[in-house]
């Protein structure tokens, strides 16, 4: 079965086709990205990932997501940089859908009632679910005999118990406004515990992980035999660890104080907070942390601030989440950072002794982007880093939900 997998955000389409047979039995026909949705110019990426595995960029006007899309069906299906003979070949479309609220522990089949609660939850996420349903709606209107399918980010994480979830805030907002603990990555968090599993001979449905999916976006789960009990991110995205340009966990106390001494709308104290603060805002130049890296090699301070800001935070949930289990089995790296990143790795894996953890440093240092143990044959808790592939998630849901 050929599968279309699309995250779409506010102005970008991300996207991957496979032919899938089966979760370990697929090829990845081609990927890209469109970018810059809406404004005077957009930027598309393409790339063919058979035969001549030729690349396509160009600047172009994109004026929406049907717009976007269209172009990209275009692309699959050109006589040069396509890979599909007919657009009938692309039987069904996964989406990547960031909040399914309490509506959703599975993926589901798109109908019209999940749309309609896709649309109920975009005031919980309203720079994301909005998005994800322009791409459905074109889809409908482009490929009208494709099934579609929604894979939720926060889908796994609605095992927590009540406990986990909840707010200190009192329970009438709960019941009338659904303030609750959702969490994120969800899909890539299940996937990389699983995949670490398989590496280190561990039983998924028998074992107590704590995932680190680092990136420009990060969070950390607590997964007690094969469920998720607890994770860093929260009502939003915003609370947890520090991020590229989130901040994290915060006092709310100085939220209310710098909306009164700046001034700001409640819409721009959600930008900042969002957009202009975590390694950004302690760094300055870049949220990059491979920028933040090389100015730590020159002995920037204030890099070396945010990059010691960034692990000790994830050495603090580490330790909650070890405490929250009773111990840990398997401590998992993943997401741009969490792969690629050994400084970082370094940093955490290191301080990890309380829990019998035996850092292999330099093997830790040869690794940039391959499933890898990191610890010692000897070492109490395993370490490894995993590749994350959340579009291999969705399209495997999707097989699996239409086939």
């Amino acid at each position: 079965m050929t599968i279309l997998v699309l995250n779409c955000g506010s102005s970008s389409i991300k996207y991957k086709v496979l032919n899938m047979k089966a979760e370990n039995d697929y090829t990845l026909l081609a990927q890209g990205i469109v970018e810059r949705i809406g404004l005077e110019m957009g930027i598309v990426t393409h790339k063919r990932l058979i035969g001549d595995r030729e690349k396509y960029k160009v600047e172009q006007p994109v004026p929406d997501h049907t717009a976007g899309i269209q172009g990209v069906l275009n692309l699959l299906t050109d006589s040069k940089w396509g890979v599909l003979k007919s657009l009938e070949e692309i039987q069904a479309v996964g989406h990547r859908v960031a909040q399914g609220g309490h509506y959703y522990k599975d993926s589901v089949v798109i109908n019209k009632q999940v749309k309609e609660n896709i649309q109920k939850l975009a005031e919980l996420a309203p720079l994301h679910n909005p998005a994800h349903l322009l791409g459905i709606n074109a889809i409908d209107k482009l490929l009208p005999k494709a099934k579609q399918v929604a894979v939720f980010d926060t889908a796994f994480h609605q095992t927590m118990p009540d406990y986990a979830y909840m707010y200190a805030v009192p329970y009438e907002m709960y019941e009338k406004y659904n303030i609750r603990r959702y969490g994120f990555h969800g899909t890539s968090h299940k996937f990389v515990a699983r995949k670490a599993c398989k590496l280190t001979g561990l039983d998924f449905d028998k074992s107590k992980i704590i995932t680190c999916h680092l990136g420009n976006g990060s969070s950390i789960t607590a997964i007690k035999n094969g469920k998720s009990i607890d994770t860093s991110m929260g009502f939003t995205p915003l609370e947890g660890l520090v991020m590229g340009t989130r901040t994290g966990d915060i006092d709310p106390s100085i939220v209310t104080f710098l909306q009164e001494k700046e001034g700001w709308t409640a819409a721009e104290t959600n930008n900042f907070l969002n957009k202009k603060c975590g390694l950004l805002g302690l760094y300055g130049p870049s949220s990059d942390c491979r920028d933040i890296e090389n100015a730590v090699r020159e002995g920037n301070p204030r890099a070396i601030l945010a990059h010691k800001t960034f692990s000790y935070r994830v050495l603090k949930y580490i330790g909650a989440y070890a405490a929250a289990m009773n111990g840990a089995d398997l401590i998992v790296f993943t997401g741009g950072i969490g792969e690629n990143d050994a400084h970082v790795r370094e940093l955490i894996g290191t301080r990890l002794g309380y829990l019998g953890v035996t850092f292999d440093k330099e093997k830790n240092k040869t690794v940039r982007g391959e499933d890898t143990i990191l610890s010692t044959n000897s070492s109490g808790t395993k370490i490894a880093v995993i590749s994350t592939d959340e579009e291999l998630v969705i399209a495997t849901d999707t097989l699996n939900l239409t086939n």
